[in-house]
């Protein structure tokens, strides 16, 4: 395809063909994610912290320290602990 308006037509079309297979693989993907946790819940897992611990898991170890740090220091001055 030509130039048109100035677009790369053919450069434009495989954008959003590879964006709209992505769409499809992430929607999947998110089923999937969506059945493992169901599964994880119905033999008594907390889906919620199982949550926290994938996003705590993900984090570098020494940002994820200081954030526990301060999360302890917050509850020292509310009085949680």
């Amino acid at each position: 395809m030509a130039d048109v308006g100035g677009v790369a037509s053919d450069r434009l079309k495989s954008f959003i063909e590879r964006i709209e297979r992505l769409e499809e693989e992430k929607e999947a993907l998110s089923g999937d994610l969506r059945e493992v946790y169901s599964e994880a819940k119905g033999t008594g897992f907390d889906v919620k912290v199982m949550r926290q611990i994938i996003r705590l898991r993900k984090m570098d170890s020494s940002d994820r320290s200081e954030m526990e740090e301060l999360i302890d220091v917050y509850k020292r001055a509310l009085e949680m602990l």
